[in-house]
């Protein structure tokens, strides 16, 4: 990135952040909120990897602490937590996933801490990442053949 376009990313408020997202990707992202320090956000999965590339690159998002599933029982979701240092924000971004195909990108490529967030969803909800390096079971054994944290699990099955 450029110095001219450094400065303008510096220090942005949520409401520019937001303004910024919605001028970048007017399709396929809804603003859900804002509050101090925090912007929750919905992305559409097709473009969930240019929306982070976008925001790590542009905004300066440059720490995800967080990557884990939810299911919703009709539909998974994948929950992002993103932290911009530099703006003092986090934007979370939740992602619809339908149950019958439970797969999107990685962003393991652009912050190397996601690979264990990724990993540990796949795990627990089996959510697979397209492009992870090395998308494999983090807790259970490779050979499990359920993921006990999808709520049709039953206890005790094997």
């Amino acid at each position: 990135m450029n110095t001219t376009a450094s400065q303008e990313t510096s220090g942005l408020t949520e409401e520019a952040i937001v303004d910024v997202v919605r001028r970048a990707f007017p399709e396929g992202v809804t603003i859900g909120g804002v509050a101090p320090r925090r912007i929750f956000a919905r992305a559409d999965r097709a473009i969930i990897y240019k929306l982070c590339e976008f925001l790590k690159n542009q905004l300066r998002f440059e720490h995800v602490s967080c990557v884990t599933g939810v299911d919703r029982i009709d539909r998974f979701q994948v929950v992002y937590h993103l932290s911009s240092y530099e703006n003092r924000c986090v934007l979370e971004i939740t992602v619809d996933i339908p149950r019958d195909d439970p797969e999107i990108d990685s962003v393991s490529p652009l912050w190397g801490g996601a690979n264990w967030h990724e990993r540990e969803t796949y795990d627990m909800f089996g959510i697979r990442f397209k492009n992870h390096p090395r998308l494999e079971r983090i807790f259970l054994p490779e050979d499990t053949q359920f993921f006990p944290f999808r709520k049709d699990f039953k206890l005790g099955r094997q």
